[in-house]
């Protein structure tokens, strides 16, 4: 089992940059994360032209900020060409390390993964996505590499819909009302009323299973973590290829060891 290290996050959705500035709003630190964000995976070396152009900055506005993070360290600059740096992990890593759950999870994810020998993940909800705070990959089932901030759609996921099954109806609404849906394969459900139907049966037996509507050899099951006032706050789950499992015999040997380390993690979370 391998623990995956923070990395710039690689999205299927791209959070959004507030257009509007306000009195409170610093419009440079803005555009200054979205210099950050533009890189990833597709794009993890990039001129001074492909980053303006990526950003919707000007040149001049680009090589300003650009500059600024390479005497800062999280940025560097070779042959015309600026990527970031491993300092760049520090920002991620102050909220990880601030976080109650990166310390408390691990070793009862550790007895999920080594029980079930499949991949076990944490994620908490992050506007219409969930971002990946832990994850024990044990084999790769998934073509997308998932690592510590990756980002999914809530509303596809099995711990995504765990987290919107803690929200309050209007929430949940709101949510579902202003999140595009495209079929990412055959059995992926897009209809917003069915989507209720179904976060509404999560809600009620207290875990989420997705099968294929991610990818078609995926399937996952979720079960939340809730703290000392009753709040879900994460969800956990594991995944395997939809090959190996129906999903009697998933829900069967995946729930509950999920469960028992969520009641042991949520148990955690009270003593603190």
């Amino acid at each position: 089992m391998a623990l995956l290290l923070p990395l710039p996050p690689s999205s299927m959705t791209e959070p959004d940059v507030p257009q509007q500035p306000s009195d409170s709003y610093v419009q440079s630190f803005a555009r200054g994360l979205a210099v950050i964000r533009a890189f990833g995976p597709e794009t993890p070396q990039m001129t001074l032209s492909e980053v303006a152009a990526r950003t919707g900055l000007t040149r001049a506005g680009a090589r300003r900020i650009l500059l600024t993070l390479e005497h800062l360290g999280y940025v560097r600059a070779d042959d015309r060409r600026f990527a970031l740096t491993p300092r760049i992990l520090d920002l991620g890593y102050a909220y990880l390390s601030a976080t109650p759950l990166w310390n408390l999870a691990l070793p009862y994810m550790e007895t999920v993964a080594q029980s079930t020998r499949e991949s076990c993940s944490v994620a908490v909800l992050d506007g219409a996505d969930i971002v990946y705070i832990l994850r024990l990959a044990a084999h790769k089932v998934m073509s997308i590499n998932l690592s510590v901030g990756s980002r999914l759609p809530a509303w596809v996921t099995s711990m995504g819909r765990v987290l919107l099954a803690g929200l309050d109806d209007e929430t949940l609404d709101h949510l579902l009302a202003n999140t595009p849906r495209a079929a990412y394969t055959s059995e992926t459900i897009t209809d917003g009323a069915a989507l209720k139907r179904v976060i509404a049966q999560v809600r009620e037996q207290g875990y989420a299973c997705v099968e294929r509507e991610l990818e078609p050899g995926l399937q996952s099951v979720a079960v939340p973590v809730i703290d000392r006032s009753g709040k879900v706050i994460a969800a956990m789950n594991v995944s395997g290829h939809a090959s190996r499992y129906t999903r009697d015999e998933m829900l069967a040997a995946f729930l509950p060891p999920l469960r028992a380390a969520a009641d042991q993690i949520n148990q955690a979370l009270r003593r603190r």
